[in-house]
Formats: structure tokens, C-alpha cells, sequence
């Protein structure tokens, strides 16, 4: 059993309400409501309506409106702390989106003008404000992004890969997400009123929630709170709207109360999701019956006070919510004057004290992605949680794609000497799927489809995966693209629903979630070029414990505008390519096959202790020689020189004696190259031989040994491909 748990010492806020979490909860519990029409961008005619916009930030200078919400949050969260986070989890679905909007009207040509672009970038930002120096991940699962951040951080500690998490939340108002929502008709222009009986949608609003999490077997002296468990859940129904029986949210509540050690009885406040629009508040609803059934604990949504704040969400209402329990205060369903009957739900529509210990947060969101946390009091007696099984992950199918074609077509091309750079065709990128299940898709959801299928099928089981972890650096760029240029000529008077739905980055997971009907965990990481690692760490942090298979993907596509822009090694190459690859693992102690470990995720350091850290996560040099054959190294082309410096430190500070391949002057420049380089690398290890002309030091049989995947960077990044009989 762990000792280990998660409790909070810093919590950090800024919301339409509030810009500190004193502000915000004063001002919810005085019922007020944070609406206002949006002033940060114009809108056609008089056809703005009521946003959670926050006035008076500070002026960023090309910093985008997300990367300022998250730093605000996360400084007040770390007011008084000592040392920097030794890792920082992000939940967030805009990222730096409103600057690109701008970027893009202007036509302005140069990449570094969108260096914030992408999701990862808050992260990013974030470590080198605060100087963290350890893992950084990005999650971006709709609006159960920082909720589903707060689980990963929580597992983090548990499984003591770190000492102190910084769980942090945030998203900004730009026109992608209220045009978007527009374009869906799930605006209230009254302003949300969850759980009413008339209610009509939500309100759109930004903000962000920072939450200090520190691992202890004890309760530190500066708790406020703790981490009691929390629950992840996929509805595997529809890409945008929710189960309407509320199955996925009944058993992201009910796995997170279970991970708590706590029952329904305990609950003394639910938090609820509640968005105001129709679907989802019925959805909740029933999953709230079915789980209390006549004894539902007092329970209110805050988003009739501040809006949806989309990503961001699922961390300030776990902030209100130890509000809540600090000051025995109930906060008020703002915006509800009539429950709704048919819900059988009675919010909470006034403050009421209440003495709370046990607090049930919900969040979900796009693609059936639904989190729920527990929080209890420092010092709550519960439960110790269920031994975690720390089986190796086996590799049971794998998948890859690439300008070459699959993975037979791939493996066939570079052991003759020729790279798999380029662009598959889309008639064979979904050669083996029904025309119906794609006709609507683009290319990223195709490929991430394919490639799922293609890795089920190689790996001969019967079963599905349960749950499925996507890393993609840029996600759907063809939806995104199309959204943002229909808006754009139609002078903001048009905005397509279907490409809205599909520019999320956690569309093409979700779709694989239906295909699979996989019901387990759904989450998608995108930190450029280290997002596959990210999802491949973040899925051996919440498989511990099941059997079941679980799904890896790595994937990215090719955009004739915005790749240049975005990704900064894409231009450098001759030729624009495109692919990802796909690992069904499964737990266990299969004597033959091989076994995959995410060994390292860190942000670098430039004295050289990044690389020796990593070197000594692998036992030290005369291991990791002894362990593998061949070193497969991620060089991105606009980090090139800095990336070669770090290769010669690893060189020489492992003495490593096996032959070094740039897999990207095989693959191509894309962000999700090394989910590629890691499916060839399974090959070759399979096959104990690299291709004679790979090898730069005369020696192709790798003698039973593995290969070690290495990404260079900005961050670096460890993965070990192992023969299971050679130790």
C-alpha cells in the first residue's frame, strides 16, 4: 500500500469574478455574476452576447491572454513556497490561440509570431517562470482538461515519481471557442442558469485555477486540504454531445469515489459540472441519481456565476470547492429560480453553512471525457489505496504510418536504405476503413483511426482496448484551418459546427473511443514534439492496476499553411510529412515479447545535469551498454545544434558504444516522429538487426539487446525497447 498522499498547499484563482480565490469566493457568495458582453475582439452588427470576460489584465506583448491567466494562478498558488514544482500538469484546450486569430487576419508570414500557439506552450511558459525542472505534461481533453491534470498530478505523487505537482487550468475567450459554441446553439443569452427550468445554454467565459500539490505520509503543516481520489471515464456515444443516461459521468463518480476509499454516504457536497444547456444538465442528473439515489448531498454548479471556463473549469471549481470545505459554506446555484422537475435535483440557491469534510467535483466534456475528484479535509480519515500493479507494460500490437505507407510498407523501405518522409495518400491512409465510418472525417481523426485499428488487429486479441492516450503536437489542423477561414471570409458571420466539434484535440481520441467503444480513460497530450512521450508516461501512470489493454497514439498531420507556421522544423525540411504510430500494451508477465518503458520526461538544463539525470534513471552507463544495442535520437532541425550538444554529452558521459540514428532524417519533420521512430525501433529489436547503412559503428546484429529511444531539446526524453528473455 502507498503512503503517499496528495495534499493542497497553495491554491491560486482568476475568474470573471475575481482575480484571487478571496475575490472569487466573496463575490459568488454574494450571488453576483461575472457576465458581461465580450469587448476583447469586435463582433459583426449587435450580435455580441454575454461572455465571463476578465477585465484589467496586465498587458502581455504578444504573451497570449491563456499564458497571462496561467501565470497569474499559478504565482498566487505558489505564494510562500520555497522550492520551484518539481512537475507542472496543464489542462488547457486554446492555449494561444486568440494571438494566432490575430496572427492570421494580418497574414503575418513569420513562425516565431506564433511560438504560443500551441497547447503545450502554457506548460512550457509556466516551468520556465517558475523554474521547474522536472516533468511538464499537457492535457487537453475538452472541458475536462484540469480536472483530468489534478488525476495525473495525484498519480504522480502516489507512485512517488516526484515530491510536489503545480496542477494548473486555464483557457481564454477567443473566437474559435465563441463562435464555436454559437455555432452549436448552446448559448443562453440570458446567461447560464444550470439546472433551471428554463434554462438554454451556457455562457462562455475564460480563467484559470492553480493548485499546489505536495506528496506527504503525514499532513504538512501548511495544508488546506487534500486529494482523496479521483475518477477518469469515457462515454464512447458522440462526439459532442453526452450520454443521455449519463453512463460515462455515473462511472467517472463512482471509480473516483472508489480511488477515494469513500462512499456516497460520505459526500457532503457535490460540485456539479452543470453547464446550463439542456443535454448536459439532464445527463448529470441522472448519473447523480443513479449514484445517491434519495440521499443526494447538497449540490450546486458555480457556472451560473462565472461562466464556463471551458478547459480551466474542472480546477477553479476544485478550488471553490475547498472553499467550501474551509469556510463550511455551500456556495449558491446562481441563475437557478425554478428547478428544472424533471431532473430531480434540488441546487443548493442561496450560501448555506454547512460543516463539509467530503467534497464530489465533476467535470466533462467534448468526445465523452468525463473526470470527477474527491476532496476531503487534511487529516480525513480514509481508506489506503488498493496495492497498484507495477507489471511492466507489454508491447501486445503496434502500427505506424508514414509517407512510405504502413508499417510492412515503412519497415520494407528504410531496411533498403530509402527514408519514409512524405505524405500517405488519403486513399491509403484508410484503405482498411468502411467509407461510412470516415466520410466526415479529415485527416488527422483517419489517421489516428487506421492507425488504432491496424495496432488491434497486429496484436491478435480479441479484446479492445479500455482505455486510449493520443499525443499530438498541433491536433486537427485541417478543422482548425477550415473554421478559422470560413469565419474569417465571411467577415465572423459564418462558423461551421462539424469543424469546430473536430478542431478540439481531443476529437480524433474521442473517435477512436466510439470505434473501440472503449470506456476506460481518454486522454490526449500535446506538448510539440515530446507529445507522444507525454501520452506514453501519462498512460503508465493510470494503467497501474488494470488489465485491461490500453491504446498509445501518436499522431500529426501535414498542413500546407500552418504546419510552417506552427512547427518550427517543419520548413527546415525538403519534403513535408506526416505520420504517427500506435502501441497496444497491456500489462504483464508474458516471459517472451518485449516490454516498453517511459523512462524520462524532464525539461533541460544547460549544465548538463538533464543528461546525466537521464543516464542514471537507466542504472548508469555500464547498464544501459549492457541493456541496448542501438540508440535511436530525436533531433528536431530548429533545435539541431543545440540537440547535437546534448547527444555528445550523452555520448560521452554513458561511454555509449552501440550505433546513434537521427530518426528524423528517416521520418521526416513532424512533431509526432518518435511515435514512428519507436514502432521501428520495436521492429528492429524484434528482429535483432538494425539496417547494415543505419549503423554508424559496423555493427547491425544488436546481439539480444534493446534500443533506447532519446529525444533532444528543449526537453528530454527516455523510452526503452527490451527483448523480455534477454535479462
Amino acid at each position: 500500500m502507498t503512503n503517499v498522499r496528495a495534499y493542497i498547499t497553495g491554491m491560486g484563482l482568476i475568474t470573471p469574478l475575481g482575480k484571487t480565490v478571496a475575490e472569487t469566493q466573496c463575490a459568488i457568495l454574494q450571488g453576483q455574476r461575472g457576465f458581461k458582453r465580450i469587448s476583447i475582439f469586435p463582433t459583426p452588427g449587435d450580435d455580441a452576447f454575454l461572455v465571463g470576460e476578465i477585465d484589467g489584465l496586465p498587458e502581455g506583448n504578444g504573451l497570449p491572454r491563456t499564458h497571462i491567466l496561467a501565470r497569474i494562478a499559478a504565482e498566487e498558488a505558489m505564494t510562500g513556497s520555497e522550492q520551484p514544482p518539481g512537475a507542472i500538469i496543464v489542462g488547457t484546450t486554446t492555449g494561444g490561440m486568440a494571438e494566432t486569430e490575430k496572427n492570421l487576419r494580418k497574414h503575418k508570414p513569420s513562425p516565431a509570431s506564433y511560438r504560443y500557439h500551441g497547447a503545450g506552450s502554457v506548460a512550457d511558459y509556466l516551468a520556465s517562470i517558475l523554474g521547474c525542472a522536472g516533468p511538464v505534461i499537457t492535457v487537453s481533453t475538452a472541458c475536462s482538461s484540469s480536472a483530468t491534470a489534478i488525476k495525473v498530478a495525484l498519480e504522480m505523487l502516489r507512485q512517488k515519481r516526484i515530491e510536489s505537482v503545480l496542477a494548473v487550468g486555464a483557457d481564454s475567450l477567443c473566437r474559435l471557442t465563441y463562435y464555436g459554441f454559437k455555432s452549436l446553439q448552446l448559448i443562453d443569452p440570458a446567461g447560464a442558469r444550470p439546472f433551471d427550468l428554463n434554462r438554454k445554454g451556457m455562457t462562455v467565459a475564460e480563467g484559470a485555477g492553480a493548485i499546489f500539490l505536495q506528496g506527504a505520509d503525514h499532513v504538512p503543516e501548511n495544508a488546506i486540504a487534500e486529494i482523496l481520489g479521483a475518477g477518469l471515464s469515457c462515454d464512447a456515444f458522440h462526439p459532442a454531445s453526452p450520454h443521455p443516461e449519463g453512463r460515462g459521468a455515473l462511472e467517472a463518480m463512482k471509480t473516483a469515489l472508489r480511488d477515494a476509499g469513500v462512499s456516497p454516504l460520505d459526500v457532503d457536497y457535490i460540485n456539479l459540472h452543470g453547464t446550463g444547456t439542456i443535454d448536459n444538465d439532464f445527463s448529470e442528473s441522472a448519473a447523480v441519481n443513479r449514484l445517491f439515489g434519495n440521499t443526494i448531498p447538497c449540490h450546486s454548479s458555480v457556472k451560473g456565476a462565472m461562466g464556463h471556463s471551458l478547459a480551466a473549469a474542472g480546477a477553479i471549481e476544485a478550488i471553490i470547492s475547498v472553499m467550501a470545505m474551509k469556510n463550511s459554506m455551500v456556495p449558491p446555484n446562481t441563475g437557478c429560480k425554478v428547478p428544472d422537475p424533471t431532473l430531480n435535483m434540488n441546487p443548493v440557491r442561496e450560501p448555506l453553512k454547512k460543516n463539509i469534510r467530503t467534497v464530489l467535483s465533476n467535470s466533462f466534456g467534448f468526445g465523452g471525457n468525463n473526470a470527477a475528484v474527491v476532496m476531503g479535509t487534511p487529516g480525513n480519515p480514509v481508506k489506503d489505496n488498493d496495492p497498484t500493479s507495477d507489471l511492466p507494460l507489454t508491447i501486445a500490437g503496434r502500427s505506424l504510418v508514414s509517407g512510405a505507407g504502413f508499417m510492412a510498407e515503412t519497415v520494407k523501405a528504410v531496411s533498403q536504405g530509402k527514408d519514409c518522409k512524405g505524405i500517405l495518400s488519403e486513399k491509403e491512409l484508410t484503405r482498411n476503413l468502411p467509407a461510412k465510418t470516415v466520410r466526415r472525417m479529415k485527416r488527422l481523426p483517419r489517421m489516428v483511426l487506421s492507425l488504432g485499428m491496424d495496432a488491434w488487429e497486429n496484436s491478435g486479441l480479441k479484446e479492445g482496448p479500455g482505455s486510449l492516450f493520443f499525443g499530438t503536437g498541433w491536433g486537427s489542423l485541417s478543422e482548425t484551418f477550415n473554421f478559422m477561414t470560413q469565419l474569417i471570409d465571411s467577415d465572423d458571420q459564418f462558423a461551421s459546427p462539424t469543424d469546430f466539434i473536430g478542431s478540439v484535440h481531443n476529437a480524433s481520441a474521442g473517435q477512436a473511443a466510439i470505434q473501440f467503444q472503449a470506456t476506460g480513460p481518454n486522454i490526449t497530450t500535446t506538448g510539440g514534439n515530446y507529445s507522444f512521450e507525454q501520452a506514453l508516461l501519462t498512460a503508465s501512470l493510470l494503467s497501474r492496476g488494470s488489465d485491461a489493454p490500453v491504446l498509445v497514439i501518436g499522431g500529426d498531420e501535414s498542413h500546407e499553411t500552418l504546419s510552417p507556421l506552427f512547427d518550427p522544423s517543419a520548413p527546415e525540411d525538403t519534403a513535408r510529412s506526416d505520420g504517427g504510430g500506435a502501441l497496444l500494451l497491456k500489462r504483464g508477465t508474458e516471459s517472451s515479447g518485449m516490454d516498453l518503458s517511459p523512462i524520462f520526461l524532464e525539461k533541460s538544463c544547460d549544465d548538463g545535469s538533464t543528461i546525466r539525470a537521464l543516464i542514471s534513471s537507466l542504472g548508469g552507463p555500464e547498464k544501459l551498454n549492457f541493456q541496448y544495442g542501438a540508440l535511436f535520437a530525436g533531433i528536431p532541425e530548429s533545435e539541431k545544434g543545440f540537440c547535437h550538444k546534448q547527444l555528445n554529452e550523452f555520448i560521452k558521459e554513458s561511454d555509449f558504444r552501440g550505433s546513434v540514428i537521427d530518426y528524423r532524417k528517416i521520418t521526416g519533420q513532424f512533431a509526432s516522429a518518435s511515435a514512428v521512430a519507436t514502432v521501428l525501433a520495436i521492429a528492429f529489436t524484434e528482429s535483432g538487426r538494425i539496417p547494415e547503412h543505419l549503423c554508424d559503428k559496423g555493427r547491425s546484429d544488436l546481439g539480444g539487446k534493446g534500443i533506447l529511444i532519446v529525444g533532444f531539446g528543449p526537453y528530454v526524453t527516455g523510452i526503452g525497447i527490451l527483448n523480455k528473455g534477454f535479462l
